[in-house]
C-alpha cells in the first residue's frame, strides 16, 4: 500500500523554512550514532529503556496496596517476586525481544511499521482494513499511556524526599509539576545535546539498583526461592480473585517493554537485546528481589521499599537519581510521541501537523508543538487531579496491555503472510502469549472505574480522530476524483486549443495519476492558460520507512508538455517536493526553479446529508481540515511561486 498526499486532500507534515533540513544521505541513514557494538547499546540504555527501567520505583509497592486485599506474608512476597519476574520473561524478553523484534520494516519498527509490513502479506481488502483498525487503536492508546507515563515516573521519584522527612510531602506536586514543564519547554531546543548524557545516567541507575538488591539479598537469600514459577502459581491458588487483581500492579513492572520495539530503528535488534540480557534485565530483577528480601525482614518498609532500601545518607542522592532517570523515562516516551504521530501523519491516519527537525544529524530529532502542548496539559493534569503515584497506579497499565495484545495479533498477520509460518505453529506459539496478555490486559480493565478511564477516554478520543480523518480523506478524494477528467480525455483537448500555452512551468500536486488535477481545471476555466511545461506531481508514502534518494522521483513524459512525476517517500520521511525535484536531475527536462509556479488546492469541506460517514463524523472531519497545516507550508514551497486556488467539496 502507498498513501498519496497532494492536492486538496493532502496529509502531510511541514519543516518551515528556516530551520534544519536534512541531506540526502543523513536522511538515508538516519539517526547520527555511535557504530560500535557497546557504544550502540550504552545510547539504547538512555532511550529504550528509560520506562522499565524506573518501574520498580513504584511497582513492588502497588502490588500489596491495601485495595488489592493481598496480605503481606512471606507466601504472598515470594509470589508477587515470581509473577513480577516471570511477566518480564514472558512478555518483555521472550514476546518482545525474541520474537517480535524479527518484525522489522527494513529495520524499523513499532505497531504502525509493524502495521506497514502486514499489509504487504494480506491480500483482501477487508483484512487489509481490519489490521489498519487494529493498528489505530494500538496507536490511539499509546497516546493515553504517553501522558501518564511522565506523570507518575516523576511523582514517584520525587515522592522518595518525604521518606526520610515526611513533612516534605506538601512539596511533591509542586515540585513534580516544575520538573515536567521544564522538560515540555525544552523541546522545541530539541535533546540531541543533553541526548548524550542519557545513556551513561541510566547506566549508573542500574548498576545502582542492582547493588542495592544485592546487598539485600545477602541478607534475606530466601528470596531467590521466587525463581521457581510455582510460587506465582500458588497466588492464584490461594485466591483465584486476588491473584487476578494483583495482576494489573505486576504488568506495571512490564510498562515500557513495547518500547525496545518501537527504538528498534534507532539503535538496531542486536544492540537492544545485549543491553536487555547483559544489564537491565537482570539489574530489574536483583532489584525486585531486593526489595522483596526487604520486606520479609521489615513489613513497615512496604511504605516505599524502594527508597527504604538505601540507609540515610543516600536517599537524597538516590532522589535525585531517581529524578534524573524518570525525567529520562518520560522524554522517551515524548520523542516516541513525536515519531508516531509523524508516521501517522505520512500513513494519512491524522491530519497534517507542524513538525520541526531539531538536529541536521539525528533524522529521528523531531518536534511537534501540537502533540507537545496537548500531553503537557494532560501531564500536569494528571499530576494535580490523581495527586500521587500510588492513586496514578490506578490509571496506569490499561493502555500498555491493551498495546501489547493488539500488536500480538498483528505479529500474527506477519508470521503467516511475511515469514509464511503454518498456522499450527503459530497458534503454538502465540495462544501461551495471548493467554498472557488477555490475563494482564483483563485484569488492567478492573481499573477503569478508578483511574483506568482516563487512558480508554484518550484511546477513544484518538481513535475516533483517527479513523475519521482516514475516511473522511478518502471521501474527499472521491468526491473531487468524479468531477475531473481523464489524461486522454484532456490531453486531446490540449491539441485543439494551442493558443492557451503559454511559456514557463507549472507544477500541479495529484492525488491520482488516472486524473487531471482539479487545480489544473480550475486554473484553464479561470485564468484561461495552459503552461508549456506542466509537471504532475503525485507525491506517495510507502510501506517502507525509508527511501533513498536516487528511488524518490520517477518521471514519465506524457506528450504535449506534460509529465507525470511520482515522489515517493517513506513513512519515517518527511517529503521535501521541491528539493527533490531539484536533485532527480530528469533526463530532457531544463527547469528554472526559480521561476517555476507552484498551484495547490485547498478544500473548502461541507458536512451534506449524501451517503458517506455519520454527520458528526463529518463535522469533525470539518474541524479537522480547518485546524490542519497547510499544504503549502508542508512542501517548503516559496510563498513566493504558489498560487493557491480553493474549491468547495461535500461529504
Amino acid at each position: 500500500m502507498a498513501n498519496s498526499t497532494g492536492d486538496a486532500a493532502s496529509s502531510t507534515e511541514v519543516i518551515p523554512a528556516g530551520h534544519a533540513a536534512l541531506s540526502n544521505e543523513e536522511e538515508r541513514e538516519g539517526p547520527s550514532r555511535p557504530t560500535s557494538l557497546p557504544g550502540l547499546s550504552l545510547a539504547a540504555l538512555g532511550v529504550v529503556f528509560g520506562d522499565i527501567g524506573t518501574s520498580p520505583v513504584y511497582t513492588f509497592r502497588e502490588c500489596f496496596n491495601p485495595e488489592h486485599g493481598v496480605a503481606l506474608v512471606p507466601e504472598n512476597v515470594l509470589g508477587v517476586l515470581s509473577l513480577i519476574v516471570w511477566a518480564l520473561i514472558l512478555v518483555v524478553a521472550v514476546k518482545y525481544v525474541l520474537l517480535i523484534m524479527r518484525a522489522d520494516n527494513q529495520g524499523e519498527g513499532g505497531i504502525l511499521a509493524l502495521l506497514a509490513l502486514g499489509q504487504e502479506a494480506v491480500r483482501s481488502p477487508r483484512g487489509r482494513n481490519l489490521l489498519v483498525l487494529l493498528a489505530i487503536g494500538g496507536a490511539a492508546l499509546f497516546y493515553g499511556d504517553s501522558m501518564i507515563t511522565p506523570a507518575i515516573s516523576v511523582l514517584s521519584a520525587i515522592e522518595g524526599i518525604g521518606v526520610g522527612t515526611p513533612a516534605l510531602n506538601r512539596f511533591v506536586v509542586p515540585i513534580t509539576v516544575a520538573v515536567l514543564l521544564a522538560l515540555f519547554l525544552v523541546q522545541k531546543r530539541g535533546t540531541a545535546k543533553i541526548g548524550y548524557f542519557f545513556g551513561p545516567v541510566m547506566l549508573a541507575w542500574f548498576a545502582v539498583i542492582a547493588l542495592d538488591g544485592l546487598i539485600h539479598i545477602a541478607e534475606a537469600p530466601r528470596v531467590l526461592l521466587a525463581l521457581n514459577p510455582a510460587h506465582a502459581v500458588r497466588v492464584f491458588l490461594l485466591s483465584p480473585l486476588r491473584g487476578f487483581i494483583v495482576l494489573g500492579a505486576v504488568s506495571l513492572a512490564i510498562t515500557g517493554g513495547e518500547a525496545l520495539y518501537a527504538d528498534m530503528g534507532h539503535f538496531g535488534r542486536l544492540p537492544i537485546r545485549l543491553a536487555w540480557f547483559g544489564l537491565v534485565m537482570p539489574a530489574l530483577v536483583l532489584n525486585y528481589f531486593g526489595q522483596g528480601a526487604l520486606l520479609l525482614g521489615d513489613k513497615t518498609a512496604i511504605e516505599n521499599p524502594f527508597f527504604r532500601m538505601v540507609p540515610g545518607w543516600g536517599l537524597i542522592p538516590l532522589v535525585l537519581l531517581s529524578t534524573a532517570a524518570t525525567v529520562i523515562a518520560s522524554q522517551a516516551v515524548i520523542s516516541g510521541s513525536f515519531s508516531l504521530s509523524r508516521q501517522a501523519i505520512q500513513l494519512s491516519l491524522l491530519p497534517q501537523l507542524d513538525v520541526f527537525q531539531t538536529s541536521t544529524q539525528a533524522r529521528g530529532q523531531i518536534y511537534i508543538p501540537q502533540i507537545n502542548w496537548l500531553l503537557l496539559v494532560a501531564v500536569l493534569a494528571l499530576v494535580v487531579g490523581f495527586g500521587s503515584s500510588s492513586a496514578l497506579a490506578s490509571a496506569y497499565g490499561f493502555a500498555v496491555t491493551g498495546t501489547m495484545t493488539l500488536t500480538t495479533v498483528l505479529i500474527g498477520a506477519v508470521m503467516h503472510g511475511v515469514w509464511r509460518w503454518r498456522w499450527p505453529t503459530i497458534a503454538a506459539v502465540l495462544a501461551p502469549i495471548m493467554t498472557v496478555d488477555l490475563a494482564l490486559f483483563g485484569s488492567n480493565s478492573m481499573k477503569i472505574p478508578t483511574g483506568g478511564w482516563f487512558p480508554l477516554a484518550i484511546g477513544l478520543v484518538m481513535f475516533t480522530i483517527m479513523a475519521t480523518w482516514r475516511t473522511g480523506r478518502r471521501l474527499v478524494v472521491a468526491r473531487i476524483e468524479s468531477e475531473t477528467m481523464s489524461f486522454a480525455d484532456f490531453l486531446a483537448t490540449c491539441e485543439e486549443a494551442p493558443e492557451a500555452r503559454v511559456s514557463g512551468t507549472a507544477v500541479f500536486l495529484t492525488t491520482h495519476t488516472q486524473h487531471v488535477p482539479p487545480t489544473l481545471m480550475q486554473n484553464l476555466k479561470h485564468n484561461k492558460i495552459l503552461h508549456r511545461t506542466v509537471l504532475l506531481v503525485h507525491v506517495a508514502t510507502d510501506n517502507i520507512p525509508l527511501v533513498a534518494g536516487p528511488d524518490r522521483i520517477k518521471a514519465q513524459e506524457l506528450g504535449h508538455g506534460f509529465w507525470q512525476i511520482g515522489a515517493h517517500f517513506g513513512f519515517a520521511q518527511t517529503p521535501n517536493v521541491l528539493r527533490e525535484l531539484r536533485r532527480a536531475e530528469i533526463p530532457e527536462l531544463d527547469l528554472d526553479f526559480d521561476k517555476i509556479s507552484f498551484f495547490v488546492g485547498r478544500a473548502n469541506v461541507k458536512s451534506t446529508p449524501r451517503p458517506g460517514m455519520a454527520r458528526w463524523r463529518e463535522h469533525l472531519y470539518v474541524f479537522l481540515t480547518r485546524i490542519a497545516t497547510r499544504p503549502t507550508e508542508f512542501f517548503r514551497i516559496p510563498p513566493a511561486q504558489v498560487i493557491e486556488l480553493g474549491a468547495e467539496v461535500e461529504i
